[in-house]
């Protein structure tokens, strides 16, 4: 041990110049390539992303449902987190990241299933590959979850377990290679930074179609389905805002300026949004509603995600303002004009705002900040080539989730009794219930 006060003024200046030369040196501060400042922040996301399901999601989607179903609803949540991140562990990881050979285009392979590949010192950039997996599997982990709140009240909870354990490996992990685990999406240059393809227009899709084959809950548009307990809804939309810095500033996978550019528009962008589907609100009912200003807040967090790293702050305030409109439009006039009953809004937040940050994503891209221009500055196929991207998703998860439904409908069969419905799945799927 070196006593500093045994070293002569010059000594000790000459001490600590050494030291900081060492601590900031590269070969100090990414030995090896890790890099401990990516990676603590990483760590930091990571958590961030999970908190948004349990409790966030959780809360935000529990609150909406009647009392008879909060219980049933949350337990959702929290069981989806366990089974995907098992799931994930097992073979989702492999198939989204990992080579798929001939097919590596569509699908990743089997040569990471139950990640023999993964060891202490495999890196991901300037992070640990076993960080980086983790990550990945917090978005695996809220994509099915989101789905759940299309069919809020009248699924089985073994429907449900078998269903999305089956979409998160056969759609969720495809369509997350072909954006991000090197398939033909991100190959034909997609701009998807944080998800709005991969989850919340997946999520969004499949929650539809879900509410469509289920079918409308017992009393719909007879009887008051209000939410229970809007407190506990701002309590989990404001988890999520908070926790969407991990999801869209922890996707730039390390703690630099794109990191810092995707948080600051990301909150512009959730702010716009409250502000401009609480005026359609407030000029349409005469009143702003709660329940609006945590949609409006959630619908423009999921239009910036594909953006996030690609746009700068005007952008994100338009984008912002323009998803608050388009999904009060998806929440209301859209489902009312189709007559489908999707219970807590998936699709017409996550759906309408994925699709509209992804085509957003393609007009204000700025060069200077993601590396691709979008229409603002003269790369009008850039919208062209986000549109492909949605399509493409929209229809194989559509077609794939429909199927899905239909194998599970047809085994052990997805909807609950009309008598558990009435009485409430609380009681009836986990015999329990809040007084």
């Amino acid at each position: 041990m070196v006593r500093i006060a045994s070293i002569p003024r010059a000594g000790l200046l000459g001490a600590i110049g050494l030291l900081a030369a060492t601590t900031m040196s590269p070969a100090f501060a990414q030995e090896g390539g890790l890099d401990s400042g990516d990676t603590a922040w990483m760590m930091t996301a990571t958590a961030l992303v999970l908190l948004m399901t349990i409790p966030g999601l959780a809360m935000f989607y529990g609150g909406m449902v009647r009392q008879m179903n909060i219980l049933a609803t949350a337990a959702q949540s929290f069981a989806v987190a366990a089974v995907m991140s098992v799931l994930w562990m097992v073979i989702g990881y492999s198939l989204a990241f990992s080579d798929g050979g001939n097919v590596n285009d569509y699908v990743g392979g089997l040569s990471n299933a139950f990640l023999r590949d993964l060891s202490v010192d495999s890196l991901e950039g300037t992070i640990p590959e076993s960080v980086f997996m983790t990550f990945q599997m917090t978005f695996a982990i809220i994509t099915p979850a989101l789905i759940t709140g299309a069919f809020a009240d009248r699924m089985k909870f073994s429907a449900m377990l078998v269903f999305l354990s089956a979409w998160m490996v056969l759609i969720y992990a495809p369509v997350c290679h072909w954006v991000w685990g090197g398939g033909f999406l991100g190959q034909d240059g997609v701009l998807d930074f944080a998800g709005g393809t991969v989850v919340h227009i997946n999520a969004g899709v499949a929650g539809l179609v879900a509410a469509i084959v289920l079918g409308k809950r017992h009393g719909f548009g007879t009887e008051n389905m209000a939410p229970h307990n809007l407190t506990f809804s701002v309590i989990g939309a404001s988890l999520l805002w908070v926790g969407w810095f991990g999801f869209n500033a922890g996707s730039a996978l390390s703690a630099g300026t794109s990191a810092g550019m995707a948080m600051a528009v990301t909150q512009i962008a959730a702010a716009a949004a409250t502000v401009s589907w609480m005026l359609m609100e407030w000029i349409s009912r005469g009143k702003p509603s709660v329940l609006g200003l945590i949609s409006g807040a959630v619908g423009g967090l999921v239009a910036i995600t594909p953006a996030a790293g690609y746009v700068d702050p005007t952008g994100a305030l338009v984008i912002g303002l323009i998803a608050g409109v388009a999904c009060y439009w998806g929440a209301t006039s859209l489902k009312r004009a189709f007559g489908y009953d999707d219970s807590l809004d998936a699709f017409g937040v996550h759906g309408v705002g994925g699709i509209i940050g992804a085509v957003l994503t393609g007009v204000f891209a700025v060069e200077a900040i993601g590396g691709t221009a979008g229409a603002i500055e003269g790369n009008l196929n850039q919208v062209w080539i986000q549109i492909q991207g949605i399509v493409a998703t929209i229809v194989y998860c559509g077609i794939g989730s429909y199927f899905l439904l239909k194998i599970v409908d047809l085994t052990i069969g997805l909807r609950v009794t009309e008598e558990e419905e009435i009485e409430g799945l609380d009681i009836n799927l986990h015999g329990e219930r809040i007084h």
